[in-house]
């Protein structure tokens, strides 16, 4: 089977070289001005006299070096445009690989109706897709005419990457679309009404202060058809599938010149997130980020907004999901917005782990089942105003409030040198999120230009917990009393308040020479609270208070600090450097009270190397101070989980460590290719780890303030290369960490090196299925004291996208994994597949689809992973074969 896959793979590379050597020719050059000197980014378009033929098209690259891959035998009209000069025109019949040079002559009152026609367009930060240069019609949402788009890539998470690079912003007509995260966009806008893409890199709110701040942000702007933009439209689905499996799903909007509106809904048992953990964090409030980066870090007590961090792989699942946007220009100085999300998930989930704990030279094994059954309800809302009176004043108002309720009911069972325990555990928590923001840019004159802010947050969590099991659990270490059926109880609270000023000045001495001035002030005051305790069969209560139990903490945290920062460009060079100096106080109330203050300066240091538009280099370097959340510093025990109890430590202190990275990304349409790496580094000089005292499965853990507890660096490589009409990817990543461990006494030294590679093809013909066919591999090591684990994953993948007759699409996807423990002599192999048959007439409303998810109908996934002292190697079930036929409808 193996020798068979790696035959096709083989076969398919060659035919689909063969295929297109056969089948196209090479027209490449130059174009350059009557002086001599390239014209990069001038467009190239070949457009073929027969009109049923596709459009070909190119950009010349930094030497004003073009190349098209055309049709053999066809007729094309060659037209090459560059802003400023008169359009060159030509014949060109493609019999053979040619080479033609172009000269532009200028022409300054050059009409723009040219540049409108122009596939792509480059100018400074900005590039510009004309969309219906590079679309088929048959594409149904943003996400598949982005994947057509030359440099830019989607993944099946929706993250957008454009050469190499994140989109961290996504507008629709310049406004934000449901707070600017780009999974919503990409799976929701039509194709249809798409126009062009913009692609804005150093992407900054406020427009006045794009050449003065340093902001490293990428958005992207869907620009609408005219017919859309005072127009409703949208679509709406309903599938019913085997096993009463269904789903429904509707998009309506909205656009006028001073009114938006966008809904969201989505309904469906099928394991589909519509609204994950991986979204949430892309709406939370806070300062924007030109005014962050000062090097200091306050780790908050973890929420319970972290229960929609869940995965889709289930074994029963509900969801529900709606999603309201609307913004108003209510003149030409006040914008009003204004967003609702509601999500409402029940999962269950079934995970069998073989966990290996390494306490000491030896360490010992616990095969676990483990069983969740969770209920996650979450509603965020946030209102904005935006006021300009005029082009150099910017006011921001912004006010967001989340709530979310989880209810967790789980159960394990495990199995450790044969005897077997059974936990139930429940566990309650409502949390709440308010945060308001409000802020002020102004530009005086040309020299001088400030941002004022002021952020407010407060966050009260308040989880309740039940553990109930068949046999006393950590014992020794909780003083439960003697019964056959122990319940432990636990109650928890946390409320934070947060107040964030900031003043930050740019002086512009010169275009080459800035000079910035920070000036801000970190408010943070922070209440535990913890109630642990045995319901005994009676009724009554045992209290754990008496054996050290029960936490009530009051912890305040001020944080005054200066910023200098002198930032200055020469040739093709840009350097910033400077320091924040931080006055640190906090203190701790509690059964003692602790007051400290210290004094840090925190360097940093910014290098681009910018040697063309296409083609960078960044450096950066910043030393970095952490503070932990008040849970760390409690210094009396608390629960954790049902064999975990922590206590905190009220004297640690900071965290330090040295954060250094390097990124170069080059990118050339002429050449067909598109490489970006990257290296980070990160070496603690002060850090907390955890002192662990191991009795059996049960754990006492306190938090220890240790000399260079940690070292972490990490590579990765992505190469992108067209040949003819095959793209070919390489991807490699390498990570390795080094840390110490205090376990039962001794320090071990524990070592983890990851690495993984991918290699694909990607057809890219016009008349021919989109066919990917790859291989990925990832290698887990780790190492502990004198233990060494291995993890090896193969897996060779196809994806298949073909357009056919009219209306048809036609997709499928292959994954086979095959797993194996090297230090078990385990091995496991299974396959996931999904496919999907769609059909929508030309010009007609309806649409209609099949579709199948887990073809193979596997039964689980296998995976590894190593934390501080666990090596686990575990089987995360998921859902069966589900067969849908879906009805569509646009509007």
């Amino acid at each position: 089977m193996r020798l068979n896959t790696k035959i096709a793979a083989v076969v398919l590379f060659f035919t689909c070289g063969y295929y297109s050597n056969a089948q196209t020719i090479t027209l490449k050059g130059t174009v350059k001005d009557s002086l001599q000197n390239p014209l990069p980014y001038a467009n190239v378009i070949a457009k073929p006299i027969d009109v049923s033929k596709n459009l070909q098209f190119s950009f010349t690259d930094d030497d004003g070096r073009y190349k098209l891959e055309l049709t053999k035998n066809n007729t094309y009209t060659i037209s090459v445009s560059y802003m400023g000069y008169k359009t060159a025109n030509f014949k060109f019949v493609a019999t053979e690989n040619s080479q033609k040079n172009i000269v532009l002559s200028e022409a300054p009152n050059q009409l723009k109706e040219v540049v409108i026609e122009m596939p792509v367009t480059v100018k400074e930060d900005t590039i510009t897709y004309n969309t219906n240069k590079f679309v088929t019609g048959e594409e149904r949402k943003l996400k598949q005419v982005l994947k057509k788009l030359p440099g830019v890539e989607v993944d099946k998470n929706g993250t957008v990457t454009v050469q190499g690079k994140k989109i961290t912003t996504m507008l629709v007509d310049g406004k934000k679309f449901f707070g600017g995260g780009s999974k919503l966009a990409v799976e929701n806008i039509p194709a249809n009404a798409i126009d062009k893409i913009q692609v804005l890199d150093n992407y900054s709110e406020i427009a006045f202060l794009k050449n003065v701040s340093d902001t490293d942000e990428m958005a992207m702007n869907i620009l609408l058809k005219e017919d859309k933009k005072q127009f409703a439209f949208g679509d709406v689905e309903a599938g019913k599938g085997n096993q009463d499996f269904y789903r429904t799903h509707s998009n309506l909007f909205y656009y006028s010149p001073k009114t938006n509106v966008n809904f969201i809904g989505n309904l469906n048992n099928t394991g589909e997130k519509t609204f994950t953990f991986k979204d949430y964090m892309s709406f939370q409030g806070g300062l924007s980020a030109i005014l962050k980066g000062d090097g200091s870090i306050y780790k908050v007590s973890g929420s319970g907004f972290s229960q929609f961090m869940e995965t889709q792989d289930v074994v029963a699942s509900s969801n529900k999901f709606g999603a309201l946007n609307i913004s108003k220009t209510a003149n030409t100085k006040l914008d009003i917005s204004g967003y609702a999300i509601f999500s409402h998930a029940n999962t269950n989930t079934f995970t069998t782990t073989n966990k290996e704990y390494i306490t000491d030279l030896f360490g010992f094994f616990e095969d676990k089942e483990d069983r969740n059954s969770t209920r996650s309800i979450l509603g965020i809302g946030k209102f904005n105003i935006e006021y300009a009176p005029n082009n150099k004043e910017q006011w921001y108002v912004k006010t967001q409030i989340k709530k979310t309720s989880n209810l967790l009911n789980n159960g394990i069972l495990s199995v450790i040198d044969a005897e077997t325990t059974s936990i139930q555990t429940t566990k309650d928590a409502i949390v709440y999120n308010i945060n308001q923001n409000i802020e002020w840019h102004k530009k005086l004159s040309k020299k001088h230009t400030f941002s004022v802010a002021a952020d407010i947050t407060f966050d009260k969590n308040n989880p309740t917990t039940y553990w109930q099991t068949n046999q006393s659990i950590l014992q020794g270490l909780i003083p439960v009393e003697q019964s056959e059926n122990y319940v432990i109880n636990q109650v928890k609270e946390t409320k934070n308040t947060s107040i964030n000023t900031i003043f930050k000045h740019y002086w512009v001495l010169n275009k080459s020479n800035h000079i910035y001035t920070t000036l801000g002030n970190k408010y943070v005051n922070e209440s535990f609270s913890t109630y642990d305790s045995q319901q005994l069969e009676d009724g009554t209560e045992n209290n754990f208070s008496s054996a050290g139990f029960g936490n009530n903490l009051d912890y305040t945290l001020n944080d005054l600090f200066l910023g200098i920062h002198y930032k200055f460009k020469t040739g093709i060079f840009t350097f910033k450097q400077g320091a924040f100096l931080h006055k640190y106080n906090w203190e701790l109330n509690q059964s003692t009270e602790v007051i400290k203050d210290k004094v840090l300066l925190l360097p940093n240091f910014l290098a681009t190397i910018k040697f063309s538009n296409s083609k960078k280099i960044k450096v950066k370097y910043q030393l970095k101070s952490s503070f932990s959340d008040a849970s760390k510093l409690a210094n009396r025990f608390y629960l954790q989980s049902y064999n975990s109890v922590f206590k905190g430590n009220e004297q640690l202190e900071n965290e330090l460590y040295h954060s250094a990275s390097i990124f170069y990304n080059r990118f050339s349409l002429y050449r067909g290719l598109m490489l970006f790496s990257g290296f980070n580094y990160i070496k603690k000089t002060k850090g907390i780890q955890n002192e662990i005292q191991f009795e059996g499965v049960n754990q006492y853990i306190v938090p220890i303030l240790v000399n260079n507890p940690e070292e972490r660096w990490s590579f990765n490589l992505g190469i992108d290369k067209k040949i003819k009409n095959i793209k070919y990817h390489v991807d490699t990543k390498l990570s390795t960490s080094n840390y110490l461990q205090n376990i039962n006494g001794l320090i071990i030294n524990n070592k983890s090196v990851n690495n993984s590679y991918k290699i694909s093809a990607k057809t890219l013909y016009d008349e021919f299925p989109t066919i990917e066919i790859g291989f990925e591999q990832g290698i887990g090591n780790y190492t502990s004291s004198n233990q060494i684990s291995k993890f090896i994953t193969n897996k060779p993948f196809v994806t298949v996208d073909y357009d056919f007759l009219e209306g048809f699409i036609f997709s499928f996807d292959y994954e086979k994994y095959n797993y194996q423990n090297k230090s078990f002599n385990q091995k496991n192999t299974y396959q996931i597949a999904n496919t999907t048959l769609s059909y929508k007439k030309e010009e007609s409303a309806w649409s209609f689809k099949i579709d199948v998810q887990n073809l193979f109908n596997v039964q689980f996934k296998q995976q590894n992973s190593f934390s501080s002292y666990i090596i686990s190697d575990s089987k995360t079930y998921i859902l069966p074969r589900i067969i849908m036929f879906s009805v569509g409808y646009n509007l």
